[in-house]
């Protein structure tokens, strides 16, 4: 999970962070977590999942990457560790520096900032992720599509995970973590939650174009291009170069 724009892109404070009820959960590598609405509605966050080693389905999507993957909200880190292991380049970018500091000691490289700020390797990046949801950040789908269509180089790949039913939502929420007395709760933030429907829809109005979709492990995906020309001689999905990769 990743930061959210405000006016003009102004970066808003990270809605978690040390000691907020998912940097507790990423430390103990289990939940229960949720995303909670105002009318209490809860949506389980998957804290074991993110924090195990990728799964088959996990590495479905790895295998369809191309060139530098830049994992946008990469959590605990584990789909950069597995593209690191194969020698791959692959940054992920997260406000949580609980996140961040996980995915470093898997081996995997990261850096503690919004997708709406200065990203290495902007414009060139061959492969996008949004995994685990991560279409929501932000809470504005159109406005987090033509951000990412800025990252990317000329026909570079995003793959999104979708919700799996038709849904195009924004709402606010909180982290929630209901284990122990009381539980714990973190501040408010905008959030969204999108089907593949309604993000075809959307990536069409955005400088994407849908080049495929697919269903996994009860999971569901969307593949899309961007629609930026080249403006060099250069192949489309040629190794970006990053820069800066050092954790915060």
């Amino acid at each position: 999970m990743s930061g959210a724009p405000g006016a003009a892109h102004r970066v808003a404070a990270p809605p978690w962070g040390a000691g907020d009820p998912y940097a507790d959960a990423l430390r103990t590598g289990h939940g229960p977590l949720f995303l909670r609405r105002g009318d209490g509605w809860l949506l389980p966050l998957d804290v074991e999942r993110w924090c195990a080693a990728a799964d088959p389905v996990d590495l479905e999507v790895l295998e369809r990457c191309e060139g530098a993957v830049l994992d946008v909200g990469c959590g605990p880190g584990r789909l950069v560790a597995a593209l690191a292991a194969r020698g791959r380049p692959a940054l992920g970018i997260d406000v949580s520096e609980a996140a961040v500091r996980h995915t470093v000691r898997r081996g995997g490289q990261a850096l503690c900032r919004s997708v709406f700020e200065r990203v290495p390797g902007a414009g060139r990046w061959d492969t996008l992720l949004l995994m685990d949801g991560n279409i929501g950040i932000g809470g504005d789908p159109g406005t987090l599509l033509r951000r990412l269509a800025q990252l990317a180089a000329p026909a570079g790949l995003l793959v999104v995970e979708t919700a799996p039913l038709d849904i195009d939502e924004r709402v606010r929420v909180q982290v929630v973590h209901t284990g122990g007395p009381g539980g714990t709760a973190g501040s408010p933030f905008p959030w969204a939650r999108i089907g593949t429907p309604a993000l075809l829809r959307c990536a069409r109005r955005t400088g994407w174009r849908a080049v495929g979709q697919w269903a996994a492990g009860g999971r569901c995906f969307a593949a899309l291009r961007s629609r930026r020309a080249s403006t060099a001689a250069e192949p489309a999905n040629s190794r970006a170069v990053i820069s800066s990769q050092r954790a915060r």
